[in-house]
């Protein structure tokens, strides 16, 4: 299956009419942050397949209700895990706390929470298929990997944690670039896990087991 992951900057290859064209194989959208949500539902409602997302420090708190707050046509899986296609996806938002009155923004020990939160669905996923999360998603990267030193762009030790303990085949993640520390690869491996820096896009071919 063909995965296409966005984050952070609208890239006009794919906010265009001939979108489809271009990606004609793409059976699933992930967000992971960052993004106007027109531009989420121009894709989703372009290329015609489920697209899930993340919340990154640039948007608004998610409130279901209110529509400036969502994405509409897609779905937002923060500290959810999700069944699609054969593959198991779970989600985490945010970035590191570097303005105290915002929203999406968490410290270290916040995210170990948040994280804790989601271990439970993770693990009653893997008790139930006897497989490893196919890919998690989350704006902000794990600390250490692919991030930065200034405090907006460090990454997160609760991931780190989440990947160790759970093993997923790939966590995406978008929020940093590459150039900033004049990295020449945006793919790292910890144990099985491929942590990839999919800013501003990448198409992933990932095994479904539908």
């Amino acid at each position: 299956m063909k995965i296409l992951a966005v984050s952070d900057v609208m890239v006009n290859r794919l906010y265009t009419s001939n979108v489809k064209e271009n990606f004609p194989s793409v059976e699933l959208v992930l967000g992971c942050g960052d993004l106007p949500f027109e531009y989420l539902e121009f894709l989703v409602s372009s290329l015609n397949v489920p697209l899930l997302y993340v919340a990154g420090n640039h948007d608004p708190q998610f409130d279901s209700s209110n529509p400036a707050a969502r994405a509409d046509g897609c779905q937002n899986i923060d500290r959810q895990v999700a069944q699609v296609k054969g593959l198991t996806i779970a989600g985490l938002g945010g970035s590191a706390l570097y303005k105290p009155t915002a929203v999406n923004q968490y410290t270290q020990s916040q995210m170990w929470g948040r994280a804790a939160s989601l271990a439970p669905a993770l693990l009653w996923s893997r008790l139930r298929s006897g497989r490893v999360p196919d890919i998690m998603i989350a704006h902000s990267p794990p600390l250490g990997i692919h991030d930065d030193d200034d405090q907006p762009h460090v990454g997160f030790a609760a991931f780190v944690g989440l990947i160790k303990t759970f093993q997923p085949r790939y966590f995406l993640h978008g929020h940093t670039l590459a150039y900033r520390n004049n990295l020449e690869e945006t793919i790292s491996s910890v144990g099985g896990t491929q942590v990839i820096n999919i800013n501003p896009y990448r198409v992933i071919d990932v095994e479904s087991y539908v």
